[in-house]
């Protein structure tokens, strides 16, 4: 079954939406001011409580520093760190020694075949297939054809096309936030519609 995670929670609404939609994860953006969701380390451990136990909590950082995400993970605010910055196997590494069990995600912007090997190498546990720093936007599926190992697809999807996408591609899962946003605020309709379009109904 495709996983789901619905990204960009940053109101205590968005957490209740997500606790009836039950994703798989939820996540938070952390420090990252060119987004609007962007969310404090402590505004995140707040939010991360109030999810339900079933959903895994995930930060999304970039070019963070290890300390930062380290203390995240033993706070218990967040299970796993999906990484879009610059973050090489061995920031990876030594993320791993510092926070022993935190799941390590890593972003990879899709543009060449030499991003799909570049994917298909990382140190990663799952590396993220998108077309940047939450744009929003798609990018060129065909491209995905050289990435030989599990994947979570992201950018541009919506309740409307995840159907497809899954059916196309088969990824292990989908992440999705300005998707189910109406005028960039969390719609709950929308993120039960995505949820269900995710085979989680």
């Amino acid at each position: 079954m495709t996983r789901i995670k619905i990204c960009g929670l940053y109101r205590p609404e968005d957490v209740g939406y997500v606790n009836e939609a039950l994703p798989d994860y939820a996540g938070f953006v952390i420090d990252f001011p060119k987004s609007h969701r962007s969310v404090t380390p402590e505004r995140a451990h707040e939010l991360s409580r109030r999810l339900r136990r079933e959903i895994t909590p995930v930060g999304v950082f970039v070019d963070e520093e290890i300390d930062t995400v380290a203390d995240l993970y033993f706070s218990g605010t967040i299970k796993i760190a999906q990484l879009h910055g610059d973050e090489d196997d061995s920031y990876i590494a030594a993320l791993r020694r510092a926070a022993p069990g935190l799941g390590i995600w890593r972003a990879f912007r899709l543009r060449t075949g030499a991003d799909a090997k570049a994917a298909n190498a990382s140190a990663a546990d799952m590396v993220v297939l998108d077309n940047g720093q939450g744009t929003g936007e798609s990018f060129d599926w065909d491209i995905i054809a050289g990435v030989t190992r599990p994947y979570i697809l992201a950018g541009g999807l919506t309740p409307e096309t995840i159907p497809a996408a899954i059916e196309r591609l088969r990824p292990f899962g989908v992440d999705i936030s300005s998707g189910v946003e109406t005028e960039k605020v969390k719609d709950f309709c929308k993120i039960k519609a995505a949820v269900r379009a995710a085979g989680k109904e």
